[in-house]
């Protein structure tokens, strides 16, 4: 019988094996998920398999950029508790592993996550023929569910640089590019500092685009219809309360757009005018191409059973 990719992720979500072993076991098992299960089990998976069912909210974010500068990887993995995010093996991991997107440049998470190969849990990694049997390999040895969530890749074509900021540990990981309008500066200082404050102001202040140009118009039409019915809730006229909404609509670029946004350091400049002022310095034009910020676990919901409920649920069972 035909497999069907949403039955292998599922497997592969309840048991944390790799993909074409999750193939081969709903094969000899026809279909049947809970003999699949059993099969993985008995292939020495069954650490992976109990664990699948557990929330992994918690790990690290990590960060690698290349000697030249000219790319660089963020990537977010998960794990149940701080305490196996704080041993050196998993740090190492993360490390490694964001070095390796790096390096291996994988376009996309999986086949099941939608986008185009090569996929990163299918690269070959460390001693594994690919790396969702080495995050097995990890399940196993340190007894938490882990999860490779997301990444980030980015490569400069032309002048300019990427760079990366951690903080908290690896709690918020952002990565930018800049784009600059000649070769040769991207190794000197005032780029290099603007390019980590920016990166710094990213995780700060959390803005969601880098200009107001790239808000999409939904998103505009939808806060414009918010604005105007609260001022018309408010009492104000119809013509007040256009004028109203296009404030607040100034408003709401200033906190969602990097550019328009006060700098974090000195609240003097927005981040458009810090960036202008460097370029006019360095006498060359820099420009923030694209920013990722990537915050530990942010939007898992981390179950919180109590002692009682989670006696009742194992009765239930």
């Amino acid at each position: 019988m035909e497999i069907s990719a949403s039955l292998v992720k599922e497997l592969r979500e309840r048991t944390g094996a790799g993909i074409m072993d999750c193939k081969r076991a709903l094969g000899q098992s026809n279909g049947d998920l809970e003999k699949a299960i059993e099969l993985l089990r008995e292939k020495g998976l069954a650490s992976a398999a109990k664990k699948a069912s557990r929330v992994a909210a918690d790990g690290l974010v990590g960060s690698f950029i290349s000697a030249d500068r000219k790319s660089g990887a963020l990537v977010e993995v998960n794990c149940e508790t701080d305490f196996v995010a704080k041993t050196a093996d998993f740090q190492n991991f993360v490390q490694d592993l964001a070095e390796h997107i790096v390096t291996q440049a994988p376009q996309a998470l999986s086949p099941e996550e939608g986008g185009n190969g090569p996929y990163l849990l299918e690269q070959p990694f460390k001693d594994q023929a690919k790396l969702a049997d080495y995050v097995t390999q990890l399940v196993a040895s340190t007894g938490e569910k882990t999860t490779v969530r997301r990444f980030t890749r980015y490569e400069v074509t032309g002048a300019g640089l990427v760079q990366d900021y951690i903080h908290m540990n690896g709690k918020i990981g952002v990565l930018i590019e800049l784009s600059l309008g000649q070769e040769g500066l991207s190794e000197r200082e005032e780029v290099l500092n603007l390019a980590k404050d920016l990166a710094m102001q990213v995780a700060a202040a959390r803005p969601e685009y880098v200009r107001r140009d790239e808000v999409p118009q939904e998103v505009i039409e939808r806060e414009k219809q918010i604005f105007k019915a609260q001022a018309i809730n408010e009492g104000k006229p119809e013509a007040i309360a256009e004028k109203i909404t296009l404030g607040r609509l100034g408003k709401m670029y200033k906190e969602i757009c990097l550019e328009e946004q006060p700098y974090i350091k000195d609240d003097q400049y927005t981040v458009a005018k810090l960036v202008a002022e460097t370029g006019q310095k360095l006498g060359t034009e820099i420009k923030i191409v694209r920013f990722a910020r990537f915050e530990k676990g942010e939007g898992i919901e981390k179950r919180e059973d109590d002692f009682a409920s989670e006696v009742m649920s194992q009765i239930k069972s």
